[in-house]
């Protein structure tokens, strides 16, 4: 038995629902979790079914009916099977607290990835990630160069064929070209505070102006700065007794959880593009 994760979005219309599960019922599969979303906004529909192929049915003629119904319903699709799992490639600056984070609950079964390296413009975070038995580069970003760090970064991408980039406090923005290469695949974590607090120590802007939430994103990256789609975010009530320390204290455990959700998210193929938005099935 295969268990495989499907995901769909197709203009909406009358019908789909049970073509999908029609299908996979012809080919004896049955289907473990259904979820689906109508955004009357756009007038799309979107589909994640988890199913158990019962019989020996080949992958490449499940994937050659579901071409022919995509061609019928107009349908974008993906079809993944649940064991096989994601490459990550992990990118970080000095900060240690959410890529020590990914790395725990990878190693504790808690994602269901495959780390395969950490990428760092610092030198900072070697023995924690050598640690955990992964490949550690140093890549410094030097004036002048950074077209060439990042070709050093792609390459490295190719290299270890990794399927998702996370930037857990990369303090470094990406250029539109790299990014335009992997569209969909690098996930971010910031805090919350955008745009009001903008630049330097955000968290002492806050605390100046006596915030009472604060909390974290996680999004896609594209070439609008910090303004991708959004996959989750994380709050905290916080009030006058604490100071900027605290807040920071605090906003960490915020960026590790948003994080975290967001690739297991990604990972489970539990995220669709809608434009600008995401549709996440929980």
């Amino acid at each position: 038995m295969t268990e495989y994760v499907l995901t769909l979005s197709c203009p909406d219309r009358p019908g789909i629902v049970a073509a999908v599960s029609g299908l996979l019922a012809e080919r004896g599969c049955n289907i473990l979790e259904s979820q689906q979303f109508s955004d009357l906004d756009s007038g799309t529909f979107f589909m994640r079914v988890q199913f158990a192929a019962l019989t020996a049915t080949p992958e490449d003629e499940l994937r050659g009916d579901l071409a022919v119904l995509g061609g019928e319903l107009g349908l974008d699709w993906r079809l993944e099977a649940t064991a096989t799992r994601e490459r990550v490639l992990i990118m970080v600056s000095k900060a240690g607290h959410c890529l020590n984070d990914l790395l725990y609950r990878q190693r504790s079964g808690l994602l269901d990835i495959e780390i395969v390296a950490v990428v760092s413009n610092h030198p900072d975070l070697r023995p924690l990630t050598q640690s955990y038995g992964i490949d550690y580069h140093h890549l410094p970003v030097r004036k002048g160069g950074k077209a060439a760090q990042e070709g050093e970064v792609f390459t490295l991408v190719e290299h270890y064929r990794a399927d998702l980039v996370v930037l857990a406090r990369y303090m470094q923005i990406l250029s539109d070209e790299f990014c335009a290469k992997l569209p969909g695949k690098i996930i971010n974590i910031h805090h919350s505070f955008l745009p009001s607090f903008k630049g330097a120590r955000p968290y002492h802007q806050a605390h100046k102006r006596g915030v009472k939430v604060i909390g974290a994103t996680a999004h896609y990256v594209t070439a609008d700065l910090d303004e991708g789609p959004i996959i989750e975010q994380e709050i905290s009530r916080v009030d006058h007794a604490h100071g900027p320390e605290d807040l920071m204290a605090v906003g960490r455990d915020m960026e590790c959880l948003a994080l975290a959700r967001a690739v297991r998210w990604h990972t489970e193929q539990r995220v669709l593009l809608n434009g600008d938005r995401t549709v996440v099935f929980r």
